[in-house]
């Protein structure tokens, strides 16, 4: 009988249909183990909700979780369909949450979505849509990105149980085009096209946790 550990599930969140849409038509295939793609709804208290109740699933324990989904982008020369790879996630009352296999997930971007930008830093969170002024402060802070769903997401999973997680967000929105202006729908294209692609890269960074089932 073959005793080898069997991979922890994989859970992706993300918070809109739109989102959820673009990672089920993505490349299903390549998976290391059981992968729920969780659409949690908008904003920190949905995503709270959300995560809490199906991780307290037992088919879910030691699940690795993957926040993702759109974000704005807060560094100047950021575009639409450029990439954000969490090195932490800051939520609006402090708290912080480490991510894990930030360099993997990396370099399994890179591979595929070619030709994207991909950038690393501290991901903040809102609890409301970010533009103007506001941005510009956020980026003083050191992050380089902003949502409202991925600290929450992540620091719940954390609080629920030891296990890996991350957060890896889309750009739609920077500085130098917001979603007030014209070329949103151009934007919002480009994000969603990049969305479809990452799978393989969210599966090549589960299987490299090699967790096994408690």
């Amino acid at each position: 009988m073959d005793t080898a550990a069997v991979p922890a599930p994989l859970l992706i969140a993300c918070a809109l249909g739109i989102e959820q849409f673009a990672l089920r038509s993505g490349d299903p295939g390549g998976a290391g183990g059981p992968v729920t793609v969780l659409r949690t709804g908008m904003g920190p208290k949905a995503a709270e909700r959300a995560v809490t109740r199906l991780l307290a699933d037992r088919a879910l324990d030691g699940a690795a979780v993957l926040a993702t989904g759109f974000c704005a982008g807060l560094a100047p020369g950021m575009h639409p369909g450029d990439l954000v790879v969490a090195v932490e996630t800051r939520g609006p009352d402090g708290a912080v949450t480490p991510c894990v296999g930030v360099e993997r997930l990396v370099k399994e971007l890179g591979r595929a979505v070619p030709g994207r930008t991909v950038h690393t830093g501290p991901l903040t969170g809102s609890d409301h849509v970010v533009r103007g002024q506001e941005r510009a402060d956020l980026f003083a802070t050191g992050a380089i990105a902003v949502d409202m769903e991925s600290a929450v997401t992540l620091h719940c999973a954390v609080r629920a149980g030891a296990r890996p997680v991350a957060a890896v967000r889309v750009v739609v929105d920077a500085p130098e085009h917001e979603l007030v202006r014209i070329g949103t729908v151009r934007g919002g294209i480009s994000a969603f096209r990049v969305l479809r692609a990452v799978l393989p890269a969210y599966y090549e960074w589960h299987r490299s946790l090699l967790l096994p089932r408690r």
